[in-house]
């Protein structure tokens, strides 16, 4: 008898688990579909209207993500259509500056979508920008000071390390060329030498923050900035092979990283625009948001975060990500375009925080399937 009971209370529990999991996940699918199509139809609300621009590349990252969910669960073609019509229409190009890491940003969905498709003409532009990058690096030192164009030839603001580096990473793993993985962990390697704060475990935006402090007297690392750099990290490991020898560097960063803004999360669930000054900025704010979440539901499912360790975090911010959708599907709270911690209002969208979201949605539905 003992054991009958023990029998059904296991079951009992393996169809809660089952009937929640699978209430998750179809509540996940509804608000993202509903964010999904309110940018789809608003396909101006942006600041920057350049389909090739920095801003849209987060956008199509997760459109990418979203699109292979509702293709294979719902044989829904409409968002991988939406991609593929936005790729054609500007020949799958990068954007105007060679060196620039903004402007060879949108490649990272070119290349997925050619790994789907096969059609060389999505890949050729962003390997042709890689190449001649790999093949005549710029000579700038990242200690130029920062109101100089030139500075930006490489990448010294910590945004650059999720516009570029996945590309590299990406190209490294269609091709199999060495000169893609050397150039970005010489690169990558300089970055995280000049803009990381060892000792508090975060990025500086750029060089003009070193010596700048917040009200409360703390130093300014920007919400956004580091959850750029921790959602380019997990774009990167999932791009190398799990035997790649130069996972080590960028795991061990990832979860140094994971650890310290798991920390930093705010009772109300978001990252806000000051990671160390957050009363003076207490407005949620949804794209440094949208990128955690993003990136720690990638760790647990990746196996290199502790799920009952940094779960409560996740559901704790996916949460907070909702709260901020309207009723139509706009999502709100997002900052808009800068370099450093600003106010923001409800009001306010951008592509990028639409793309964080649908990234960390898709990566939240996992932890529960």
């Amino acid at each position: 008898m003992k054991r009958i009971l023990i029998y059904v209370c296991l079951l009992f529990s393996a169809f809660s688990a089952w009937g929640r999991n699978d209430n998750l996940g179809k509540e996940t699918k509804e608000i993202m579909k509903r964010v999904a199509d309110w940018q789809i139809d608003h396909p101006n609300s942006g600041a920057v209207k350049d389909e090739l621009d920095w801003t849209r590349a987060p956008l199509y990252m997760g459109m990418v993500d979203w699109a292979e969910i509702a293709e294979k669960e719902d044989r829904d073609k409409t968002y991988y259509d939406w991609l593929l019509r936005i790729g054609r229409r500007n020949h799958f190009q990068m954007g105007k500056w060679m060196y620039h890491a903004d402007f060879i940003a949108v490649g990272q969905s070119f290349i997925d979508l050619y790994i789907k498709y096969g059609d060389r003409k999505m890949v050729a532009p962003v390997m042709a920008r890689a190449n001649w990058v790999v093949e005549n690096p710029a000579q700038t030192s990242l200690k130029l000071d920062y109101s100089r164009m030139e500075t930006l030839d490489r990448w010294s603001w910590c945004d650059a390390l999720f516009m570029a580096p996945p590309v590299y990473a990406k190209l490294y793993s269609l091709t199999g060329d060495r000169k893609y993985l050397d150039f970005l962990n010489r690169e990558y390697k300089a970055s995280y030498e000049y803009l990381y704060d060892k000792d508090a475990h975060l990025f500086y935006r750029d060089a003009r923050y070193f010596t700048q402090r917040e009200a409360n007297g703390e130093k300014v690392f920007w919400g956004r900035g580091n959850a750029w750099v921790i959602a380019g990290l997990a774009e990167i490991l999932k791009a190398f092979s799990p035997n790649e020898t130069s996972r080590k560097f960028y795991e061990e960063l990832f979860v140094e990283l994971a650890e310290r803004l798991a920390e930093l999360q705010s009772p109300d669930g978001y990252w806000h625009a000051s990671l160390l000054d957050p009363k003076s900025y207490p407005s949620p704010e949804t794209s440094a948001t949208g990128f955690i979440v993003y990136a720690l539901a990638y760790g647990i499912n990746a196996g290199l975060l502790e799920r009952d360790t940094y779960l409560p975090a996740v559901e704790k911010g996916w949460k907070a990500l909702v709260g901020a959708v309207e009723s139509d599907g706009k999502l709100g709270y997002v900052q808009p375009i800068g370099a450093d911690p600003k106010k923001v209002t409800r009001d306010m969208t951008e592509f990028y925080g639409v793309g964080a979201f649908l990234m960390a949605g898709c990566e939240y539905k996992k932890l529960f399937e």
